[in-house]
């Protein structure tokens, strides 16, 4: 099988490694082995957001990463978010492209969803006792999103969580965003292309889905 093609993005105490063409599938570790190593242990965890989107997905662990760029992190790489897009990402993206990446940003939120509707409302903390409960990432969720939707050229009032039908309606303006840029220029003052907002929404949603999974037990 191919290798993967990933980025790394390499701050000072922190390297993020993304795979270019699964939004949602990145890790972060204290050096780039390391990354890699927890990029490849996710595989099977993340094969769900795939499968949900109904994209064929080989999560062999014997599959090779490719590092195809190395990209200088900031602040925002060590507090422990991904900050920085691939050059990749200013590529004009094709329908077909477009059409892929909307599928797995929405599968993103299905997981995540599902992870918020069957945990307990209060999580388990961590060994100093810190850690948001169940509603408090969700609402973090709802926030962050709304602060992203400006990198599209989107102007969207925040939806309260609790109202099903905006938090629909945003979520739709967002792919229909995405799908809107297909065959144009992927650049633009004060925007992030496309597929990096695909793929820094769906890291953001997939790593507290996986969070919430991992502390309601």
């Amino acid at each position: 099988m191919a290798a993967i093609p990933v980025y790394l993005e390499i701050g000072e105490k922190r390297v993020f490694a993304s795979a270019l063409d699964w939004p949602g599938w990145t890790r972060s570790a204290r050096d780039e082995p390391r990354a890699l190593e927890a990029l490849a242990a996710y595989a099977p965890r993340y094969a769900a957001v795939p499968k949900a989107a109904r994209v064929e997905f080989a999560s062999d662990p014997k599959r090779t990463f490719k590092v195809v760029e190395r990209v200088q992190g900031n602040a925002t790489t060590d507090f422990g978010a991904p900050g920085l897009p691939a050059s990749s990402d200013t590529k004009s993206l094709t329908l077909l492209e477009a059409e892929r990446i909307c599928a797995l940003l929405r599968a993103s939120w299905k997981v995540f969803d599902a992870a918020v509707a069957k945990a307990p409302a209060e999580l388990r903390k961590g060994p100093r006792g810190g850690g948001r409960d169940r509603d408090k990432i969700a609402d973090h969720i709802i926030d962050a999103e709304s602060a992203y939707t400006p990198r599209l050229g989107l102007k969207l009032k925040t939806p309260r969580r609790d109202d099903k039908v905006a938090v629909d309606a945003t979520r739709q303006a967002i792919l229909d965003a995405i799908l809107a840029s297909a065959g144009a220029p992927q650049t633009g003052e004060k925007r992030w292309p496309p597929r990096y907002v695909a793929r820094r929404m769906a890291w953001h949603l997939l790593d507290h889905a996986w969070e919430i999974e991992d502390r309601s037990t």
